[in-house]
C-alpha cells in the first residue's frame, strides 16, 4: 500500500504523537508497505530510511525558543497564515485546523501517488476535502475534551474563558471525527469516552493498541539507583497529575531517601516550578526535556520506580516503555491505564495524594515485590506491544477503508498481470 500519513506536529518525546508517527511508519515499512509523513513542526527526528518525509510548514508560533512569537509581516503567505496568526492572537490553538487546510492543498495535485491517507489526531477541516478524492482513516488517541475539563477545574475563575478558547477546535474535531468512516484509537476505554464525547458511532471505531521498542527499552545491567522514581508527561498540564506526585513525594522524603526525575518541559515560572519551591523539593526533583530515545530509556532503566500519576490517559507510551524497561510502576485508576498495565503495576486513585505516599512508600520498603513487578512487566511488554503487530492491524484498517471509499484495492492491482 502506498500510504500518506499526516501529524500536525511530530517530534518524539514532545508528546506521544511523535513516538506514534516514527514507530507506525516504521512498522509499516518492515511489512512492505510505501510511507510519506506530512508533517508540521516541530518535524519528526530519525524516521526510518525507508520512509519518506514532506515537511509541511506552519508560521511555527510555538517554538521551543519563541513561544507565541509574532510572525513578521514577510512571514505571511497566504489566507491560511493569516488564520492561522489571527487565531494565536484571540487565545486559540489554530494547528489542527490550519496544517489540514495546508495539507489538504499538497494532496490536490497527488491523489494518484496514495491509496490512503491515515490522519493523527488533526482531524481538521482539510481532512474532508482529502476525504472527497481518496480513503481516510483517521487516529484518535483520546478525545481531547478530557483534557479540556481537566484544564477548566484546575483554572481560576478569571482564566476559564481563556480556556475555553485555546479548545475551541474541538467542535472541529468532533464534527471531522463524525464524518470520517474508519477511526482506529488506541484503547477500549479510550473508544468508549470518544463514542460519549465525539458522538461517533462505534462502528466507526477499531481498536489497536500502541506498541514500543522492546530492543531500546530494556532492563540494563547497571544497578538501578536506590529511591529514584521517574515520572514522564508530554505537557506540564494538570492532566498529568504531577502536582499530586511532588506532594506525595515531599511527605515520603520524610521517611525514605527518595529523588525524581521528572521528563517534562516546565513552564518558566510557572505552577510545578512554583510547587516545586513551595514544598522545598529542589534539592530532589530534577526535571529534564528534550532526550533523545535512548536517554530515556536509560532513565527509566536506572529507576526503582516509574510513576504515572496523571487524571486520565487515553493509552500512555510512558508505561508501556516502563514495563519493557522492567522498572515497576505506580499509576492512576484512571482513563485506559488499567487496561493497559493489567496486573503489572500498582495502581492508585487518581488525585489522592495519600494513596500515593502509602503505595510509594511500601514498594520501596518491598524489594521482592518490585523484582516480581519487573520481570512481570517486562513480560507484558514482549507478549502485548509490539510495532510490527501494531503496523499489520492497521493496515488492515487501511483495506476497509479503501474498500468502502470504492478505489482499486492495492492488493488486487498488484495482482493483475
Amino acid at each position: 500500500m502506498r500510504i500518506a500519513l499526516l501529524s500536525y506536529r511530530s517530534k518524539a518525546h514532545c508528546g506521544g504523537q511523535g513516538v506514534y508517527v516514527r514507530y507506525l511508519s516504521q512498522g509499516l515499512a518492515e511489512l512492505g508497505h510505501e510511507v510519506e509523513v506530512f508533517s508540521g513542526q516541530p518535524y519528526p527526528e530519525n524516521l526510518d530510511p525507508r520512509v519518506r518525509l514532506t515537511a509541511v510548514p506552519s508560521l511555527d508560533l510555538y517554538r521551543d525558543d519563541d513561544p507565541f512569537r509574532t510572525p513578521h509581516p514577510r512571514e505571511i503567505r497566504d489566507g491560511i497564515d493569516l488564520l492561522e496568526v489571527a487565531t494565536m492572537w484571540t487565545a486559540g490553538f489554530p494547528e489542527p485546523r490550519t496544517f489540514s487546510m495546508r495539507v489538504a492543498k499538497l494532496l490536490r495535485s497527488r491523489t494518484n501517488d496514495f491509496d490512503v491517507v491515515h490522519d493523527n489526531q488533526c482531524l481538521g477541516y482539510g481532512l474532508l476535502d482529502i476525504a472527497r478524492q481518496l480513503p481516510v482513516v483517521a487516529t484518535i488517541h483520546h478525545p481531547i475534551t478530557r483534557d479540556r475539563a481537566v484544564d477548566l477545574a484546575a483554572a481560576p475563575w478569571r482564566r476559564k474563558p481563556f480556556v475555553h478558547r485555546w479548545y475551541g477546535f474541538l467542535d472541529m474535531q468532533q464534527r471531522v471525527a463524525r464524518r470520517i468512516p474508519k477511526l482506529i484509537t488506541v484503547s477500549s476505554a479510550s473508544a468508549a469516552d470518544i463514542v460519549d464525547d465525539f458522538g461517533v458511532s462505534p462502528d466507526q471505531l477499531h481498536t489497536v493498541p500502541l506498541g514500543v521498542d522492546t530492543t531500546l527499552f530494556r532492563p540494563r545491567d547497571a544497578p538501578r539507583i536506590r529511591g529514584r522514581i521517574v515520572a514522564v508527561a508530554s505537557a506540564d498540564k494538570p492532566l498529568k497529575g504531577i502536582a499530586h506526585l511532588l506532594k506525595a513525594v515531599a511527605r515520603l522524603r520524610l521517611t525514605h531517601d527518595v529523588e525524581v526525575r521528572l521528563v517534562a518541559k516546565l513552564e518558566p515560572n510557572g505552577p510545578t516550578e512554583k510547587l516545586i519551591a513551595e514544598l522545598g523539593l529542589a534539592d530532589i526533583v530534577t526535571a529534564v526535556s528534550g532526550l533523545s530515545d535512548e536517554l530515556l530509556a536509560g532513565l527509566l532503566a536506572s529507576a526503582e520506580i516509574a510513576c504515572i500519576p496523571s487524571m486520565y490517559e487515553g493509552f500512555s507510551l510512558p508505561a508501556v516503555e516502563a514495563m519493557a524497561s522492567g522498572t515497576p510502576l505506580v499509576a492512576s485508576r484512571a482513563g485506559a491505564l488499567p487496561e493497559v498495565v493489567g496486573d503489572c503495576a500498582e495502581l492508585v486513585e487518581p488525585g489522592n495524594v495519600e494513596d500515593l505516599v502509602h503505595v510509594l512508600g511500601d514498594l520501596l520498603h518491598d524489594r521482592q515485590r518490585m523484582r516480581r513487578m519487573s520481570i512481570a512487566g517486562r513480560a507484558r511488554a514482549l507478549e502485548t506491544f509490539s510495532w510490527p503487530a501494531v503496523g499489520a492491524r492497521t493496515a488492515a484498517v487501511y483495506q476497509q477503508a479503501i474498500e468502502r471509499h470504492g478505489r482499486p484495492s492495492p492488493t488486487a492491482a498488484a495482482a493483475r498481470p
